[in-house]
Order: structure tokens, then sequence, then C-alpha cells
């Protein structure tokens, strides 16, 4: 029974980032299409995009009273983006930052963290505080838009029938991955006797994951290896915003109790990405650190539910 629910997961897990895939590729062209600068539609649909399999697997585990999954999806997601995504681009390639992230862009992503261990303290999520994650969401759509972009200017793609298949299917494909993921989720907890936080924070999130790290790693072996650092800045602002705001107004979020372990190291990931990117490098050694605190990370994870 396990292993089939194991199936069952790897199965939907894989249709939901195949399907998030397709609606991406999709949605950047339409958004080419219409005439959006392509930095403005990297932003958005990139960083909205690698998020979408936390956001729409979160709404399903509100609405199947699972909502503990929301808060261990984004922290688990965010541990796993900077310790996992950035520790194995940095072995792969050392990464130079030439773009300037100090003056706004850090400033939002430290914000939202600290924002996120804030109101989390209390082991209370109100509507005030998914308000609260909407606005920064806000903000943070703002400042990409309003950022100062002249003199891009880009051919716009011709739109075509399958243009369209794709951005329905891979809606529909999200739809049905994030429901049986959750299902899955949901069965392999009560088999295994553990929570569906503990699973949130570990096999969902490295799940997830998947498409950064592919992204970023090939972008490495291309000579781009920042582009790994835009993506976790991107997809760690929008999972604080979007994955605990949105689901919020479809039902209560339950803070569970393994927050008490993984925020705080959420937190000093962060922290540990900031300083890091002061010299605007992050050598192979760094990297090494970053995936080595990865695997003690999941560790002390399996150890606390034994």
């Amino acid at each position: 029974m396990l292993l089939q629910w194991i199936g069952i997961f790897m199965v939907a897990l894989a249709v939901l980032l195949k399907a998030s895939d397709f609606f991406i590729k999709a949605a950047e062209k339409i958004g080419l299409a219409l005439g959006i600068p392509s930095f403005i539609v990297g932003v958005t649909i990139v960083a909205a995009g690698t998020s979408l399999p936390e956001l729409i697997s979160s709404i399903f585990a509100v609405m199947e009273n699972s909502s503990e999954m929301v808060v261990g999806n984004v922290i688990g997601s965010n541990i796993t983006n900077i310790l996992l995504v950035l520790g194995l681009t940095a072995i792969v390639k050392r990464i130079d930052i030439k773009f300037d992230i100090l003056n706004v862009d850090m400033p939002l992503f430290i914000g939202s963290a600290f924002l996120l261990w804030f109101m989390l303290s209390d082991k209370v999520f109100t509507s005030i505080e998914a308000i609260i994650c909407l606005l920064g969401l806000t903000i943070f759509l703002a400042y990409t838009f309003g950022a100062d972009r002249e003199g891009e200017k880009d051919e716009r793609p011709t739109l075509t029938p399958i243009t369209f298949l794709m951005l329905i299917g891979g809606g529909i494909g999200i739809w049905a991955g994030a429901k049986y993921t959750v299902e899955a989720v949901i069965e392999i907890s009560k088999i295994m006797g553990i929570g569906t936080d503990i699973v949130a924070l570990s096999m969902v999130a490295f799940g997830t994951s998947i498409p950064e790290i592919i992204v970023s790693i090939g972008a490495a072996r291309r000579g781009n290896p920042e582009m790994a650092v835009g993506n976790v800045l991107g997809s760690n602002i929008f999972n604080t915003f979007a994955v605990m705001g949105i689901p919020a107004l479809f039902g209560e979020l339950i803070i569970p109790d393994t927050t008490d372990f993984s925020l705080p190291i959420m937190m000093g990931a962060s922290i540990l990405f900031v300083i890091m990117t002061l010299t605007k490098r992050i050598s192979k050694w760094e990297g090494m650190m970053l995936f080595l605190l990865y695997i003690i990370f999941i560790n002390e994870l399996v150890n606390a539910t034994m």
C-alpha cells in the first residue's frame, strides 16, 4: 500500500512539474506577443511559474483539510532553494553576481523572510497576515514592473493554436497533478504515522524544487550561474507572499510545531545567503558548505520523525 501511494506521488508530482513547464512556456510566449518586455515576462512569469506547483498544491491541501502542508511547503521550498539549488549550482561553477541585487532585490528577499518569521512566531496565521502577504506580493510585482528597463526591444513571437492548447492543457495538468500529489502525501503520512508537514518539508519541497535545480545547473554549464541567484530570490519571495497568502483565502492555515525546528533554519539560510552575496560571488567551497547544510537539515528532519 505504501509503495503504491509513493508511486502515485511520484507520477502526480511529475505531471504537476511537466504541466507547469508547459503552462509557463505558453504564458511567456503570450506575454511577449502582447508586447510585454522580456525582463518583466521573465521575472514575473518565471518566478511565479517555479512556485506554481507549491501554490496549487497548497490550495488543494487547504481544501483537503491538511493546511499544515502549506507552511511545510513554503519553508521547505525556501530552504531547499538556498541550500540545495544554490549549493549544487556553485559546485558546478562559481557564481559571479554581475547585477546589482543589494539595493532592492535583497532587502525584499530578507524582508519577506523576517516577515514570515514574525507572522508564524505565535503559531497563528490570521486573515490580516494573509492580506499583508498579498500586499507584499503587490509591492514585489510593482517594483518589477516599475524597474527602469529602457532600451529593451523584443521581437513579438507569432501565436499559434498550439500555444493556447499548451496553456489550457498545462492548466488541467497542474490541477490534476496537484490534487493527486496532495492526496498521496496525506495517505503516505497516515501509513507512516508522520505529519503531512514533515512530508511537505522534505519530499514535496525537494520535488517541487527539481525545476529550479535543472534550470540553475543548466545555466551554470552554459556560463550563466548567476541566474540561480535571481531564481532563488524571485521564487522565495513569491513563496512567502503568494503561497502563504493565497491559500489562506480558501480556509484557515494550521501552523504545525515543526516550525520551531524549520523556521530558524530557513532564517539562518536566508541570512547566510545575504552574507555570501556581499562579495558578489559564491565560490565552490561555499556551494559545498550549502549542500552539506542541506544534508544535515534532511538528516535532522528524519531523526525528528523517528
